[in-house]
C-alpha cells in the first residue's frame, strides 16, 4: 500500500506480535502511546469489527492487490502517453521547421586572414584538425547566397592596438589576437568571395550581437533566419547562436563550415545548438539546396 493514502479504517493495517498473531491496535486496549511507531499514520482507527483473523488478512492482501494494480495502470498510461509524444518532456513529436523560414541572412563569422596566413604550430588561438579546410568550404555557401539574393554579413573580431578592449578575453586559453593593422586580422574578402554590397560587422566580444549594431541591420533587412558559418565553433558561433536564439531568431549552423578549438569542443558546442533549435544543425549542401529553392 502506498504511504501516501490517505488513513482509513479499511487502510490500517495492525501490526504482528513476535508469535505471527494479530497485534490490537492501542485503541482497541485502553492505551495510546506518543509514538505508536507503525500506527502513526492512523493512532485513532476505530475498532475493526471482531472476525476470523484469516479474514483481515484476506482483506489486507486484497487491499495490497488494488494499490499494485493502480500503481501498474498509471504507469503504463504515462509510458503509452510518452510513446506518443503527448508529455510535455516529450520532444520528438514537435513539428520540425523547414531550413529556411521567413527571409534569411548569412552570418560569416571570423573568417580572417590570419586563418590562411598562420600556419605555424604556436596559434594565439587554438584550432582542430582541418579547420582551414572548413573556413574555405564557406565559400560555397557564400555564392550560394550571392546567387540566391540572400544578405551576407561577414563578423570581423578586431581589437585596439593598446588592448584596452579585450576585457577578461585574456584570461583563458587564448593570446592576443586580431589587432587594428595587423593584415591577419583583414576579413578573408578574397578566399570567400565577399562582393559590394555584402557587409562587414566588426566585434569586440565573442557574441556578434555584443556591443554591436548587428540586430539594428537584421531588422532592417526583416532576416527571421540566421545561417551560421566559421568559427569558432564552441566560441564565437556558439555565443552567437545563443543570443540570436534568444533573440528569437531561427537559427541555422553549417556543420560543414564551423570548426573549433579541439574536436571535443566542437562536436559538443554543436550538440549544444541542436538541443536549443531541433534542426539547427545542417549540412552545407542543405543550404546550398535551400538557397537555390529561393532563387
Amino acid at each position: 500500500m502506498s504511504p501516501l493514502r490517505k488513513a482509513t479504517p479499511s487502510t490500517c493495517r495492525p501490526a504482528c506480535d513476535a508469535s505471527g498473531g494479530v497485534k490490537p491496535h492501542p485503541t482497541e486496549i485502553g492505551t495510546a502511546p506518543a509514538q505508536v511507531g507503525a500506527f502513526s499514520m492512523c493512532p485513532q482507527r476505530p475498532k475493526r469489527p471482531a472476525g476470523p483473523e484469516g479474514s483481515v488478512r484476506l482483506e489486507w492482501a486484497f487491499e495490497a492487490l488494488v494499490d499494485f494494480d493502480l500503481g501498474l495502470r498509471i504507469l503504463f498510461a504515462m509510458l503509452g502517453r510518452r510513446k506518443k509524444g503527448t508529455l510535455p518532456m516529450s520532444g520528438k513529436t514537435k513539428p520540425r521547421r523547414a531550413l529556411i523560414e521567413g527571409k534569411p541572412a548569412l552570418i560569416v563569422i571570423d573568417i580572417q586572414k590570419s586563418t590562411f596566413i598562420d600556419d605555424g604550430a604556436e596559434r594565439a588561438i587554438a584550432n582542430m584538425p582541418g579547420y582551414q579546410d572548413r573556413m574555405l568550404a564557406a565559400r560555397r555557401a557564400v555564392d550560394a547566397a550571392h546567387a540566391a539574393g540572400v544578405p551576407v554579413i561577414f563578423i570581423q573580431e578586431i581589437h585596439r592596438a593598446d588592448l584596452v578592449d579585450f576585457g577578461r578575453e585574456l584570461d583563458g586559453d587564448e593570446d592576443i589576437h586580431c589587432l587594428e593593422g595587423d593584415p591577419g586580422t583583414e576579413v578573408a574578402k578574397e578566399e570567400m568571395g565577399f562582393r559590394a554590397g555584402d557587409y562587414i560587422v566588426p566585434k569586440r566580444r565573442y557574441s556578434a550581437f555584443f556591443g554591436t549594431d548587428l540586430e539594428i541591420l537584421l531588422r532592417g533587412l526583416r532576416a527571421q533566419t540566421l545561417i551560421l558559418c566559421g568559427g569558432l565553433t564552441d566560441v564565437c558561433v556558439h555565443y552567437t547562436f545563443v543570443d540570436a536564439h534568444q533573440s528569437d531568431y531561427f537559427c541555422r549552423v553549417i556543420e560543414d563550415c564551423v570548426a573549433g578549438s579541439s574536436l571535443d569542443a566542437h562536436n559538443a558546442s554543436l550538440r549544444a545548438m541542436e538541443y536549443l533549435q531541433t534542426g539547427a544543425r545542417c549540412s552545407l549542401s542543405d543550404v546550398v539546396a535551400a538557397m537555390r529553392a529561393m532563387a
